[in-house]
């Protein structure tokens, strides 16, 4: 690599001569301006407007021009007599976490390699002061007519330099905000969020310029004399439903990964983050819902056992109703009646209407005995009037028979 720059790092008392080379480099292809009639170069020629003729380069040099277009002439040689302590050393003031550097404030990067051996040991110190810290080095430095700020951090065991924008360089996004709180729904956030798992992570070597081999193979066709096939046509269209859009690009993130397409269909039933938080164990799944299933059937189980004894319990009730009076009341005061009553009632608390009539049954059998009772008292009753009345007439008679024979 060709250095650009070359000083010394100053870390306290230490100097660390280094030589600065870009880290990157462009590989935008570049076109220049031609005559499209034959395909002459088209160049850019500097004038003076006073004189208006051509200047050379050697009679070109910087000028400020003041409010009242007065122009004052500044050389390099002026620039390069500058007191500027940072004209060929990086100067070290601050170390800091990584983290207080914003990506906002980061510009081009550059590398630091030792120049010459003495360089090697301060620069492997620095180095590995700046891996055990964790931290980040702010430097100052002069380069191109003008000081900055830089930042020097570790990359694959070299020490490399970020330029940094000044604080008072960075606009500030107050005007850049949406002006109203726009409402965003938990649904959107969960669709939004399946998204970004479903596009997951990249490796950042895969990443290539398709624009600029679009543009190789046009340029390649146009020299062969061919015509490149037409380029498909972008979905167009304005987006009015984001929950129809996210759900597509979760759908097509899969579909490009070799996923399920219709699982895209399961995101809009998703549970909100607070559901989730709520009861982690009720989401959704298969394991849910076998859990459920089973649940089901050990529910269903029951209710057909209760079912087979309700109709057991109404063939009973049902014998029990045919028999005799006499038989009602012997069995009413036998245990094994009760017995069999007590079994009637448990298989008839499960839910059912059997169960229903099971106990509409019940009272109307009490009420017969008790019906039957009335009636066997009152015949009991009335012929014990009659006997009493028959000897009564009977003691009348016996009296008068008697007076008749006195007299």
């Amino acid at each position: 690599m060709r250095s650009i720059w070359n000083g010394t790092i100053s870390f306290g008392l230490v100097s660390i001569p280094v030589k600065l080379m870009n880290a990157t480099e462009n590989h935008s292809i570049s076109f220049r301006q031609i005559h499209l009639a034959d395909g002459g170069r088209v160049r850019y020629r500097k004038f003076c407007e006073l004189e208006d003729r051509e200047v050379p380069p050697s009679e070109i040099c910087k000028g400020y021009q003041d409010a009242d277009g007065t122009v004052v002439p500044i050389a390099d040689e002026d620039l390069a007599k500058l007191p500027l302590p940072t004209a060929k050393t990086i100067e070290i003031v601050a170390f800091v976490p990584a983290d207080r550097i914003d990506p906002l404030q980061m510009d081009t990067p550059y590398y630091l390699s030792a120049n010459g051996v003495p360089a090697t040991k301060p620069y492997a110190l620095l180095r590995e002061a700046l891996k055990r810290s964790g931290k980040v080095a702010i430097a100052k430095y002069a380069l191109r007519g003008r000081e900055r700020l830089g930042m020097l951090r570790v990359f694959d065991d070299v020490l490399a330099m970020h330029a940094l924008l000044w604080p008072d360089e960075i606009r500030s996004p107050e005007e850049v905000a949406p002006d109203a709180d726009v409402p965003i729904r938990e649904q959107e956030l969960d669709l939004a969020d399946t998204l970004m798992d479903t596009l997951g992570e990249v490796d950042l070597d895969e990443l290539h310029d398709e624009y600029r081999e679009a543009v190789e193979q046009l340029i390649a066709a146009k020299a062969e004399g061919r015509e490149l096939p037409p380029a498909p046509e972008p979905e167009g269209g304005k987006v009015l439903d984001l929950m129809a859009a996210l759900e597509k690009s979760v759908r097509a993130a899969r579909e490009s990964r070799g996923g399920e397409p219709g699982r895209a269909a399961e995101v809009r039933h998703l549970p909100s983050r607070k559901q989730t938080r709520a009861a982690p164990k009720e989401v959704g799944g298969k394991k849910s819902t076998s859990t459920a299933k089973k649940t089901t059937a050990k529910k269903a189980a029951p209710k057909k056992t209760t079912g087979a004894g309700e109709e057991t319990s109404a063939k009973k009730t049902a014998s029990a109703t045919k028999t005799s009076p006499a038989k009602k009341a012997a069995a009413g005061t036998s245990p094994a009646a009760n017995s069999s009553a007590g079994r009637s009632a448990g298989s008839g608390a499960g839910d059912g209407k059997k169960t229903a009539g099971q106990k509409a049954t019940a009272p109307k059998t009490t009420g017969q005995k008790s019906t039957a009772k009335k009636t066997a008292a009152k015949k009991t009753a009335a012929k014990k009037t009659t006997a009493t009345k028959a000897a009564a007439k009977k003691t009348t008679a016996e009296k008068t028979a008697g007076r008749k024979r006195a007299g």
